[in-house]
């Protein structure tokens, strides 16, 4: 069965449909959404291909789907919501609200380090299994009594699954909810959003399967390589453990959001024209100003990072302006808000790849159609 790309891209943005459906035909992707808002308005709104490796589900306009780290990013919203709540601050010591995390020379650690991954907490020093993670409790107490494994500040070190519980658990400390509770209430409850983090049951049903390219865990290789590999384990999580439900069931603010790509395009299209009802644009400016900008050390990449937010610009995924902020997960998913342009746009996607030429091609197509039409 050939894969069809189905929705519309309106005016200018018609270029879209062609690089969905040549991504698809060129086997780069098997199953996909990519959604654009532009000024407050869905102008992008495709998907297509399939939700599973036997080509048996179509993939469908409410496909959910695990976007990695992209919840990073969703994360990120719900700490400066606290933030501009006056629950959180983002230069207060996280022991403030977290008595327990000053143990081991941690007191001094403030919100900012763990936001742009300068906190030395990359991983555990200790073993930990994923029902640990999964139970949310073994995990964060693990990493309150830890010592950092390097001085904090002092370099960038890709937190792949520790920002969500560091984060996630001084969120819980100030506001009294779970994240994907706040979540829920509120950002995703709000909007209208399909945005799950910890997805209920009766939703299963709409989750695609991760497939995964031979390359798709290159960039796990090269973390072993230079040294960090605290991140890639205790517990060790691969391409396709997002398939089991109690991954999905979990609370894994990090990394197993279930989402779409047009709720996701919704929600930085209301960022990127300055936060709605949400937030206010002041405390979009505050969560976006530049923390770090240099070379993560785990992956020799350049990264620039906000407070949980990824920044734009050349050698960014997230488009062309320096501006932009937003995030990627692994596989290949990314979404991002350009102010500027007054842009959301997120892509989603089933079929995760490495670092390789395919994947440069499959995400060149789709930001180049976009900024084309602008």
């Amino acid at each position: 069965m050939q894969a069809e790309v189905h929705g519309s891209a309106q005016g200018r943005f018609a270029a879209c449909r062609e690089a969905v459906a040549a991504n698809l035909a060129d086997g780069y992707d098997l199953g996909c959404g990519l959604a654009v808002v532009h000024g407050g308005r869905l102008v992008v709104d495709l998907w297509g291909g399939f939700a599973d490796a036997a080509h048996t589900r179509p993939w469908e306009a409410d496909t959910l789907v695990n976007i990695w780290s992209t919840t990073k990013g969703v994360l990120a919203l719900a700490v400066a919501i606290a933030v501009e709540r006056g629950h959180l601050a983002y230069a207060a010591p996280v022991a403030e609200v977290w008595p327990e995390f000053a143990a081991n020379g941690k007191e001094a650690i403030d919100l900012d380090l763990i936001m742009s991954h300068r906190a030395g907490l990359n991983g555990l020093d200790v073993p930990m299994d994923l029902e640990g993670v999964y139970g949310w409790y073994p995990y964060v107490n693990a990493l309150a009594a830890m010592a950092p494994l390097w001085e904090p500040g002092s370099r960038c070190v890709y937190h792949a699954m520790t920002y969500g519980h560091l984060a996630g658990e001084a969120l819980r400390r100030a506001d009294g909810r779970m994240p994907g509770r706040f979540i829920a209430e509120e950002i995703a409850g709000p909007l209208g959003l399909d945005l799950f983090v910890g997805l209920p049951e009766s939703e299963d049903h709409r989750v695609a399967e991760l497939t995964a390219s031979e390359d798709a865990s290159d960039w796990v290789a090269e973390v072993e390589r230079t040294g960090y590999r605290n991140a890639m384990h205790a517990p060790p999580v691969t391409a396709l453990t997002p398939n089991a439900r109690d991954w999905r069931a979990a609370e894994i603010p990090a990394g197993n959001g279930q989402s779409t790509a047009r709720s996701l395009a919704r929600l930085y299209g209301v960022l990127a024209v300055g936060g709605g009802d949400l937030i206010s644009a002041r405390g979009v400016r505050a969560a976006t100003a530049e923390r770090f900008d240099g070379m993560d050390v785990s992956m020799n990449l350049p990264t620039r990072f906000g407070a949980g937010f990824r920044l734009g610009g050349p050698e960014s995924p997230l488009g062309p302006n320096p501006e932009s902020f937003g995030h990627t997960g692994w596989g290949g998913a990314f979404t991002f808000a350009d102010p500027d342009n007054g842009l959301g746009v997120a892509y989603v996607m089933n079929r995760m790849l490495g670092s390789g030429v395919d994947a440069l091609a499959r995400h060149e197509r789709m930001i180049d159609a976009i900024y084309a039409a602008l």
